[in-house]
């Protein structure tokens, strides 16, 4: 069976994990998170990053610091996952989703215009594969209204919008390290702040209300509890693995593109006529290689490839499901029709991308698919 996907290990990552236990400190905010820091801030200029237990923590970090309160509305994609709108959802806020392109799942800035109201107190977007957002117009939009953004961009490291990169646009980017990801530290996330007026409040929340971090800095003579906050600070082990992924990103991002192309160059013009459609990649975006997937007509052709590929030893899975039309939000949603978010639930299929698929792996597949859509 070829897996979805299998987590990618370089080399370094035990000897800086074994590095880090000799450090004495292995609890959050030692040497190899600090070396995390600087490399994001240098290589990517956000103004303050802060490494995290998982995405879901940086996003509900940003939950606290845009001080949402209970029956405030946040705009959303439907089309994501849980984590994207719980982190609001945990501070009362009523979720107002938004629909996808017909043709992308990014969300849709046209859907974003309609759904503002007086008590719209954050617009929330999901750059979905890496691929970004019409930052542009959704920006413009929220400074009209004077509403803060937050980048979902756990699927985006080393992805660009218009040569900026994904999570330095908004107010707030969130990244996700899961193993899942380009880049990987089994969990972990990261909070990137680009609004200075929240940095020091953004240090006390992650240190569970506490100033501490600036009484290590020697700025307080003792520290206490200022605020709320939680324990959203990830290990130093985490960040040791983290960081000899990032010591070899333009490797690791190689390869993905590498095969992201490959798949690509395969199944381009040969998908006949059955409905299957190839990802698409917008102008305005760079391609940073994070999943490969593909649209089929229906939730039964989806069905039928899945069930396919998987009886010759190939594993793929289909992704989101609309929130909107969750167990739990159901009866909270207003109501309105969401078809686009709907029909990636029904019909997109992600197949096997890792950093050690092999050429021979991706062509066995895409010729496996290709057969698949020659019976229909």
């Amino acid at each position: 069976m070829i897996p979805f996907n299998k987590p990618y290990f370089h080399g370094k990552e035990l000897s800086y994990i074994h590095q880090a236990i000799a450090n004495g400190k292995i609890s959050g905010d030692g040497d190899f998170t600090n070396r995390c820091h600087d490399f994001f801030e240098k290589k990517y200029g956000f103004k303050k990053v802060l490494l995290t237990t998982s995405c879901t923590d940086a996003l509900e970090m940003a939950a606290i610091l845009l001080d949402i309160q209970p029956g405030d509305e946040v705009i959303a994609p439907s089309y994501t996952f849980v984590s994207t709108v719980n982190a609001f959802v945990l501070r009362g806020a009523n979720i107002i989703f938004a629909d996808s392109y017909s043709d992308h799942p990014n969300i849709d800035p046209i859907q974003i215009k309609k759904l503002i109201t007086s008590k719209t107190k954050a617009i929330v977007v999901v750059h979905y594969a890496g691929v970004a957002c019409e930052m542009d117009e959704i920006m413009a939009i929220a400074n009209k209204n004077n509403i803060p953004v937050v980048e979902d961009a756990a699927q985006a490291i080393d992805s660009y919008y218009k040569d900026r990169p994904l999570g330095s646009i908004g107010a707030f980017g969130t990244f996700s390290f899961h193993e899942t990801k380009n880049i990987i530290a089994g969990e972990g996330g990261l909070l990137a702040i680009n609004d200075e007026k929240y940095i020091q409040r953004a240090e006390i929340i992650r240190e569970k209300g506490t100033n501490r971090s600036s009484f290590f800095r020697g700025e307080v003579a003792k520290y206490g509890w200022v605020d709320i906050g939680s324990s959203f600070l990830a290990s130093d082990i985490i960040a040791a693995y983290l960081y000899a992924q990032l010591e070899n990103i333009e490797l690791i991002q190689s390869r993905r593109k590498s095969i992201w192309n490959r798949y690509y160059n395969k199944l381009n013009n040969n998908l006949n006529d059955s409905g299957i459609k190839l990802p698409k990649i917008v102008a305005s975006s760079t391609n940073n290689a994070h999943m490969f997937y593909l649209t089929c007509k229906d939730i039964d052709q989806r069905s039928a490839l899945i069930q396919y590929l998987r009886g010759n030893g190939i594993y793929s899975v289909f992704h989101y499901l609309s929130l909107h039309k969750s167990e739990y939000y159901q009866y909270k949603h207003s109501g309105f029709s969401l078809s686009n978010s709907d029909f990636f639930s029904d019909s997109l299929i992600r197949l096997p991308f890792f950093y050690e698929l092999t050429d021979e792996q991706i062509d066995y597949i895409t010729d496996k698919i290709i057969e698949f859509t020659n019976n229909q």
